[in-house]
């Protein structure tokens, strides 16, 4: 089952809240926000629709609304792209009679178990296909753990006896999964490497006997940090209960705890990837690194932030954009970096432009995305950070002058990082990695018979281009010299013209650092399937850059 839109009115802290536009077949939908944005009121408007739908919670409808008044009534409203609307609007049901009690499935962030408890199975009684063990809100402890627990110990006797499968065969049907799970999200080799080696359930008054193995040293359950039994109970409580929930909206509240950011990504690619069923969306909150990393590339995941909305207007969010700039400050305030990088280089660069120079894999040094070449500019101007634009329609002279101004500004040699990425000499080296034949010579000459046709498109407008710079905008520089190169005054027309002189050129050097690759040229054969992403991975592209800040 998959969400296309939920609206929430008079309902936990929203007074109206619209999420709407997610595409078809989005497997995660990440929600980010800070502390106290309404994340969590997300999660019990699913538990409200699922006790619509069998489960029973046993909270009231007044807890669940905003205002008590009588005439205000509440809404909590799903459109899924399988089965249409459903939920209660203005306190009547909405039914698409497609949904079931297992259309739900949620745990809060109240997960973890310190040490084992039980010494005894059948201690409780709960119908686990039922999920009726689950805490009463979200905001609840959910104790579920030693439940799924048991679940899996009953199901291991069961096959024990009821099968002609080997002892070792029936165990590998748990440990298995488990432990290929592990080992891709902690990534350790065989000397640091977690592996499950036994699950025993509880007897004699002793509790299960769930070990673990780490290089030599072997250590029960209890033993395990913080972060590693985050991940196995995750795990565990998917094994237990995911035949229940085959049709089914997953939602989970912060699992990302005690984890960095390299574990964050692994463990999100791991459940959203391995874990969930095919027919199945996973909702989780987080302002983790590693998870809207994980979302941000993922063409099957969104993010909907909730940071900063006024619960008493109407509010209507959509995904956030995969080019957004300002996606990863939700996780790093821009004005911390500097702290927490004390080490390291770190370059403000334009837009999308982050993703190809750190690509590059430049030691000790992090890109971050701005706006555009003027916040860039201020960025560097107004702070201590270094900052990298591209060189547009700048002549040599206009570069040196900026550098001699703003030492922390660094501009390209070409017009963009487009005409780095579809460099001839780039180009070359890519198409010999992947041993398809490329003529440097025939691409210069098909790059110059492609400039001719559109410079005279391009030479008109260079003087006014030039006057949306921002260089030397200061006060400081009023009625100078500097200042007049970038308005409409005789210096620019004369700086102009030199750019126009290259472009008419037909030499190489001359016209392709001014050429606009970005927007022209680009039905040439040679452009064709060669990823940008790609041809960022190039030793040439990378030896341009490290000349470039070094």
């Amino acid at each position: 089952m998959f969400i296309k839109k939920l609206q929430l009115k008079n309902f936990k802290r929203f007074t109206d809240l619209t999420i709407q536009d997610i595409p078809k077949d989005t497997n995660l939908v990440l929600l980010t926000g800070s502390n106290g944005s309404g994340k969590s009121s997300v999660f019990d408007a699913f538990e409200y629709l699922a006790g619509h739908n069998g489960k029973h919670s046993g909270i009231s409808h007044a807890e669940y609304s905003k205002s008590k008044a009588d005439d205000i009534g509440l809404e909590v409203l799903i459109e899924t792209h399988e089965y249409g609307v459903e939920g209660v609007s203005n306190n009547s049901l909405i039914r698409s009679g497609k949904l079931a009690q297992n259309s739900f499935y949620g745990r809060t962030s109240f997960r973890q178990v310190p040490r084992l408890t039980k010494r005894g199975i059948g201690e409780a009684r709960f119908n686990i296909a039922n999920d009726d063990d689950r805490p009463r809100s979200f905001i609840d402890r959910d104790e579920r753990f030693e439940n799924d627990l048991e679940h899996i110990f009953a199901r291991l006797l069961r096959d024990f006896f009821n099968t002609n499968e080997e002892r070792s065969e029936i165990k590998e049907k748990i440990i298995n999964p488990i432990n290929e799970a592990l080992f891709r999200i902690f990534n350790k080799e065989n000397g640091t490497r977690l592996t499950l080696t036994a699950i025993i359930p509880p007897f004699e008054g002793k509790v299960a006997e769930i070990t673990f193995k780490k290089g030599n040293s072997a250590f029960h359950y209890n033993y395990l940090s913080a972060g590693e039994k985050e991940v196995f109970i995750i795990l565990i409580n998917l094994i237990a209960r995911g035949e229940y929930y085959q049709d089914t909206v997953y939602f989970m509240d912060e699992i990302d705890l005690h984890l960095n950011t390299t574990l964050q990504y692994n463990l999100i690619k791991e459940i959203v990837e391995n874990w969930i069923p095919p027919k199945c969306q996973f909702w989780t909150a987080s302002h983790s690194l590693g998870f809207i990393e994980y979302a941000n590339k993922s063409s099957e995941a969104v993010i909907i932030d909730l940071d900063n909305l006024d619960f008493d207007k109407p509010q209507v969010l959509v995904p956030l954009s995969k080019d957004n700039p300002d996606v990863y400050e939700i996780a790093v305030s821009k004005d911390m970096l500097g702290s927490l990088f004390q080490h390291m280089q770190i370059f403000f660069v334009e837009n999308m432009d982050r993703a190809y120079y750190a690509t590059a894999g430049i030691e000790n040094t992090v890109f971050v995305s701005e706006n555009n070449r003027n916040g860039v500019f201020h960025k560097v101007r107004t702070t201590d950070f270094k900052g990298i634009v591209d060189r547009d329609f700048l002549t040599d002279e206009d570069i040196r002058l900026i550098k001699e101004n703003y030492p922390g500004l660094f501009i390209l040699d070409y017009y963009s990082i487009e005409n780095y990425l579809y460099h001839p000499d780039n180009l070359q080296e890519y198409y010999a990695g992947i041993k398809e034949d490329f003529s440097k010579e025939n691409y210069i000459s098909d790059l110059t018979k492609a400039k001719n046709a559109c410079k005279d498109g391009i030479i008109p407008s260079l003087s006014l281009k030039r006057t949306e710079y921002p260089y030397f905008g200061e006060p400081t520089f009023n009625g100078k010299s500097l200042q007049n190169r970038f308005k409409n005054k005789g210096e620019n027309m004369e700086q102009a013209a030199i750019i126009a002189g290259c472009l008419n050129s037909d030499e190489f050097d001359r016209y392709y650092k001014v050429l606009p690759m970005k927007t022209y040229c680009t039905s040439l054969p040679q452009r064709q399937n060669a990823s940008k992403s790609d041809l960022a991975k190039t030793a040439w592209f990378k030896a341009q850059v490290k000349a470039l800040i070094s």
